[in-house]
């Protein structure tokens, strides 16, 4: 499981898993142009040498080319997963074996152990964090005041995770630059709406094998993710109900064509619930109290808190795995309900993620963030920070242009339009 050192170089399941991780991560490559253009200019320019770095995201294929273009940049760049259940063992061996990147990652790791990887990674005394949740940005604030010197930023790429930040400055603790990839608009119109409404139908038909089509389905949360969600439920037949906090997303749902009412409501009426809001306890003990028969419950949010597992599991008088991430819990009036992936992310848990066209975009994101961080070290405030707009045009482009898609530009004309006021109608 570990090298054999005082100080163990990487922590995975089994290193003999190589072989398979390489070809998958091969196989995921062909899906991204971008990042591997921006990995071959960084192999030439070398923007972040010298530069200590820690990645903390989920153990995919796509997020070891993100690790090989880091390195490929410069950096001496350790990674660990950002959630005990996404982690792909194969995946982190081949990172291991054939990069010579230090992972500390296992899939189904406690929360102990997923707690001391995040330690091991502070012990690298990071210049730059990449994070997803800010669990390493909020772990180094409350416990290791005194490297936060060595910081010249952090980039995040979950709204989870920006919530947190945001907090985390108003309280006047973030004291360094953060970038805000999430919002990036080549994340979160694709890698929020697409990625996460595909792979988390994926993760729960590859849980259940449940036919979607005539199903009712309640999708907690019109946020992108969410958005990305109730379209793909739709277009695979299922009547689809959506709860929301926020008026405004909430219209946005009824004009779009979906039913929306209070998660109180809805607990009767669902089949299958998702929660994708970035909130805690979204499904409580009133609602599964509600529920019928069977219903089943999962998690595409960040953490595993949307679901008050705590208060079914005092409640149940029998819980039992009746498939792979699929656990029955016995209610004492005799229904039962049906919990996928831990409560855990359920497209990660149980399936691979998003498809690797998708985190293309996402990753070359936060690789060209931390170049924008140590190109701009020095001058940037303490805060959150956007993804520059001509970055986002630059990875939009790219991706065009792989696709093999051309676009207008516009002539001077129309450009001393649209930069004059004295021209009327």
């Amino acid at each position: 499981m570990t090298a054999t050192s005082t100080k163990p170089k990487y922590e995975i399941k089994d290193i003999s898993l190589a072989a398979t991780g390489k070809q998958r991560i091969e196989w995921a490559g062909r899906e991204m142009p971008v990042l591997r253009q921006i990995r071959d200019r960084f192999a030439q320019e070398k923007p972040l040498a010298g530069i200590r770095l820690i990645a903390c995201c989920h153990v995919t294929t796509e997020t070891a080319h993100l690790a090989i273009a880091l390195k490929a940049a410069g950096a001496d760049a350790i990674l660990i997963a950002s959630n005990p259940l996404s982690t792909q063992d194969d995946v982190a061996a081949s990172l291991v074996a054939d990069h010579d990147i230090p992972v500390f990652a296992i899939k189904g790791e406690d929360n102990e152990t997923y707690h001391r990887h995040v330690q091991i990674a502070l012990d690298h005394r990071p210049n730059i964090i990449i994070d997803d949740g800010s669990d390493v940005v909020a772990t180094l604030i409350q416990q290791r005041q005194h490297q936060i010197a060595d910081i010249i930023g952090t980039t995040e790429e979950t709204t989870t995770g920006i919530v947190r930040l945001k907090a985390m400055f108003r309280d006047g603790v973030l004291t360094f630059p953060a970038m805000n990839v999430n919002d990036a608009d080549t994340k979160h119109f694709f890698d929020n709406r697409y990625g996460t409404g595909q792979s988390t139908l994926d993760g729960i038909i590859r849980a259940t094998n449940l036919l979607l089509a005539g199903k009712t389905a309640v999708v907690a949360g019109y946020g992108w993710c969410g958005k990305g969600t109730a379209l793909r439920a739709r277009g695979m037949g299922a009547n689809v109900i959506v709860t929301e906090i926020d008026p405004i997303r909430a219209i946005e749902a009824v004009m779009d064509g979906f039913r929306v009412m209070p998660m109180s409501e809805a607990a009767p009426e669902g089949d299958l619930f998702i929660t994708v809001t970035g909130n805690k306890h979204v499904i409580r003990a009133e609602h599964f109290e509600a529920m019928k028969d069977g219903a089943i419950v999962c998690n595409s949010g960040h953490f595993d808190i949307e679901i008050d597992l705590k208060s079914l599991g005092a409640t149940a008088t029998e819980v039992k795995q009746v498939r792979n991430f699929t656990q029955e819990y016995r209610m004492p009036n005799g229904k039962s309900v049906v919990v996928l992936g831990e409560g855990r992310l359920i497209n990660l848990a149980a399936a691979e993620g998003h498809p690797s066209a998708v985190m293309d975009m996402s990753f070359a994101n936060q690789a060209l963030a931390c170049e924008y961080l140590v190109k701009n070290k020095g001058s940037l405030e303490p805060g959150i920070h956007s993804i520059p707009t001509e970055v986002d045009q630059e990875i939009a482009r790219l991706k065009l242009q792989a696709m093999g898609i051309n676009i207008d530009s516009l002539t001077a004309e129309q450009e001393e339009y649209i930069n004059s006021w004295t021209a009327g109608t």
